[in-house]
């Protein structure tokens, strides 16, 4: 599901943002300078990660006229394998 609704690029910022936290907190124990930085580079990296985590909700597109359906249509060229089952 990721792959299909063009996530990749927020699990990579989640991940990037894990692990500058990791580093922040290593470089705080052993009393190195600059941890603040790369905290609050962990901190933006988390908070990218779960804005592009939100992207296909806010533009998904409404399947009916009222509003009340909505569906999140990825925009891949291949069917999916739900789509080939119907």
């Amino acid at each position: 599901m990721i792959k299909v609704l063009k996530l990749q690029k927020a699990v990579y910022a989640i991940l990037l943002g894990i692990v500058a936290l990791i580093a922040a907190q290593v470089m705080s124990s052993h009393k190195i300078a600059g941890s603040g930085i790369v905290l609050g580079a962990s901190g933006l990296l988390l908070i990218l990660g779960a804005c592009l985590f939100l992207y296909p909700i806010l533009f998904a597109k409404k399947t009916d006229k009222d509003g009340k359906s909505v569906e999140l249509k990825p925009v891949s060229a291949e069917p999916l394998e739900s789509e080939e089952v119907q």
